[in-house]
């Protein structure tokens, strides 16, 4: 069975939505984790109170850690880890099972923020961003985290996150869909054995993804954090490599992208497994353009912009989305000449009319971020383009 494989037959049911909090992800894991295979353990407890737990499988002498979720809204890679740990209970006779389990011992936190995950929100219960919480250790997160580390001393480690789907890959580029990144473990950006190994790795994941998403992989931004637990982990001497899941068009639970993790993680752990990640070119790697942020998912072009009885202006219009992996809620961004401006998506709509609703006064254009409706229209006045809703509006 191919990693992909299992991406699909060994989906977790009841995980179709992006936002679940603690309950109900262990919850459909529940008949999973059951399974002798699987050794379940509490390795500490959210401000709230709720457990965190790390999921042990294999018996390789490799030893790797995967965590997830320590940003509450980033929950893409949780969704892969269930059903890459419902793969390995009942995967029984697998021929890439039994190298994983041969090969290493695989440690999984599929939800180290429990708390900002009850509420979709990315940081915990009292507002700390866990992953700058590295070096203080204030949290009990961050704590449970950093403990489990030490206690197992794990060769290889897994970074696993949602990034902004506001992203291209390099300013010409397409939306990104996955950026990886072997994080420094020095401000001098250096290259010793620790992160020498997770670049290899990270260009195995490169050469795994390129058929699917090619051009549409970037490199994070490289600057060393001293507070993080990526670059840390570096340092501390753990091979990491940090996934940012970003977002795929027509993909709004990032099911897509969840297939796509379980492919990425399944065929680095057997690359490690095995020791073939050390004949990787590291130019994939290297060679990936980076993150490019943008503030805008639309743009429209050449349209004529109709505002109360004023005369129509032939002007570009900005439009940013609320939840752009959704592309829903819609707010006016930048107004004027954008013809330098990049965006997700440039439609040009020379010869149609444009038409801005507010929820406010409607004597007034609306500010920038402000939540609209907006519509583009044709001959006989029909609409062509539509962004925004009355309730989205509001969100």
């Amino acid at each position: 069975m191919t990693a992909s494989d299992v991406a699909t037959r060994f989906r977790v049911i009841g995980l179709e939505d992006r936002r679940f909090n603690h309950e109900k992800l262990w919850n459909v894991l529940a008949p999973h984790i059951a399974s002798e295979t699987i050794r379940v353990e509490e390795i500490g407890r959210s401000l709230q109170g709720r457990s965190i737990r790390a999921l042990h499988f294999g018996e390789g002498e490799t030893k790797v850690l995967l965590w997830s979720q320590m940003h509450g809204d980033e929950s893409t890679a949780t969704m892969a880890l269930a059903d890459i740990v419902r793969f390995f209970a009942e995967g029984d006779g697998d021929p890439l099972r039994e190298r994983l389990r041969r090969n290493l011992s695989i440690t999984m936190v599929p939800m180290l923020n429990p708390d900002g995950a009850e509420d979709f929100t990315r940081r915990n219960a009292i507002g700390v961003d866990v992953n700058r919480d590295a070096r203080r250790l204030a949290t009990p997160e961050g704590r449970a985290l950093k403990e489990l580390r030490d206690r197992l001393e794990p060769d290889f480690g897994f970074n696993l996150h949602d990034q902004n789907a506001l992203t291209l890959a390099g300013k010409n580029g397409g939306q990104v869909a996955m950026a990886l990144l072997a994080p420094a473990a020095d401000e001098a950006h250096s290259y010793g054995d620790v992160r020498t190994r997770a670049r290899l790795v990270a260009a195995t994941i490169v050469s795994v993804l390129e058929p699917t998403i090619g051009g549409r992989i970037a490199k994070y931004d490289d600057t060393f954090n001293p507070r993080a637990f990526g670059d840390l982990m570096q340092a501390w001497g753990t091979s990491t490599v940090l996934i940012e899941s970003g977002a795929i068009r027509g993909d709004p639970q990032k099911q897509n992208l969840r297939a796509l993790n379980v492919l990425a993680i399944l065929e680095a752990l057997d690359a490690i497994g095995t020791e073939s990640y050390r004949q990787t070119d590291p130019l994939l790697y290297e060679s990936l353009p980076e993150n490019y942020d943008i503030e805008h998912d639309v743009i429209l072009t050449g349209g004529k912009l109709l505002f109360g009885d004023a005369p129509p202006l032939e002007v570009d219009l900005g439009i940013w989305f609320y939840d752009p992996v959704a592309r829903e809620g819609a707010r006016l961004g930048d107004v004027g000449d954008l013809s330098e401006t990049p965006a997700i998506e440039i439609l040009d709509v020379a010869g149609l009319t444009i038409r801005v609703e507010t929820l406010g006064d409607a004597r007034r254009c609306p500010e920038r971020d402000a939540p609209v409706i907006i519509t583009v229209r044709g001959e006989n006045d029909a609409i062509v383009h539509r962004f925004g809703s009355s309730e989205t509006g509001q969100r």
